[in-house]
Order: C-alpha cells, then sequence, then structure tokens
C-alpha cells in the first residue's frame, strides 16, 4: 500500500468537513453508542451482539489503528455536534485489504448520513493516503450495507478474498472517484 502522508503525521485522525457532516478523532464518550450497538441485534452482521468488555476491546482496537497504522474510524456528528456514528478506514490482523466501513446510530439510518461520510473517507483516502483502492468485507445476509457499497461507486469482486466464508467483498477504485462523486 503507497502512502503520500507519513504515518507518524496521522497518529489522530483530521477533522474532515462535509456539507451537514464533522468527521474526526474519536473520543471516550463515543464508546457508548458502539457498546449500546454490540448489546443490540443491530450487530448480527458484525457478529454480535456481545458483552460490554468485548465491545471495548474491539472498539478499543480500532481507534488504534491511527497512531499504530496512520488510519482507522472517524466519528461523524453532524454540524450540531450530535453524534451519528463512525466511518472509516479498519484493517485489522487477518484483513487483507484495508475495509472501509461504517457504522450509524439508530436515529441516523436512512438519512444518507454514512454515504456521505463514506464518501468523504473515499476522497481523503484518496487524496491524503495516496490509496488506489479500499475494500468492504459485508456478510451476505447484511442487504443494507451491500447496497450501501455499491451506492457509493463499488463494485462486487468474487476474485477477492472475505475475511469470513461466503463474504461479498465490494471493490472501489479510488483512481476513478470524481469530484461530483464527493457531492
Amino acid at each position: 500500500m503507497t502512502r503520500a502522508a507519513r504515518l507518524s503525521d496521522l497518529a489522530v485522525a483530521p477533522t474532515l468537513t462535509t456539507a451537514r457532516l464533522r468527521l474526526r478523532m474519536p473520543v471516550l464518550a463515543d464508546f457508548e453508542h458502539r457498546a449500546g450497538f454490540y448489546a443490540s441485534d443491530r450487530s448480527v452482521w458484525e457478529g454480535g451482539p456481545v458483552s460490554r468488555e468485548t465491545a471495548w476491546r474491539i472498539w478499543a482496537s480500532e481507534v488504534a489503528q491511527w497512531p499504530l497504522m496512520g488510519a482507522g474510524p472517524f466519528s461523524v456528528e453532524d454540524t450540531d455536534g450530535t453524534y451519528l456514528g463512525e466511518v472509516g478506514i479498519y484493517q485489522p490482523e487477518g484483513y487483507p485489504k484495508p475495509e472501509l466501513g461504517w457504522f450509524v446510530v439508530p436515529e441516523a439510518e436512512g438519512r444518507g448520513i454514512a454515504r456521505e461520510a463514506a464518501t468523504a473517507v473515499l476522497h481523503w483516502a484518496r487524496d491524503t493516503l495516496g490509496l488506489d483502492h479500499l475494500v468492504n468485507y459485508i456478510d451476505p445476509g447484511n442487504a443494507r450495507s451491500i447496497a450501501l457499497g455499491e451506492r457509493i461507486g463499488g463494485t462486487r469482486r468474487s476474485d477477492l478474498p472475505g475475511t469470513e466464508p461466503g463474504d461479498v467483498v465490494i471493490y472501489h477504485d479510488l483512481t476513478a472517484l470524481t469530484a461530483e462523486a464527493a457531492r
């Protein structure tokens, strides 16, 4: 993976903004939203529900990717500071390629929040990290996430490995991004 920015320059997330959103470094208070997600049936596509302790380990390891790897999750909030979810680049041990992933709180579902934030991260990954592609690894039962991956320009690739047998792998060619796609 070629990276234009030095990893040491990205020990914390930069702040990205869109017309409606602010993407920022996660803070401890954000964990409560992920703990709630992992305690609910909404987490079934992410191996849940799981205990609060397991949710902590997952979330903390994802946030720790910033100083260790130079990329990770962004917390997403609206312009008044209301927490809406998380979108970012994930590559824990065992992931074949860096993944673009997302999570939104129930109140943010169906409002285009994940799409807008994910598009901003795609552009940031290309422009700042110099990445030429990202993937999504999605459980085949998670139709909403599969649809979102395709809606933001990804294509299904059965020739690429997933993280679990049967994963739907969606490939995002960052070299094909246009300025219009960011809107």
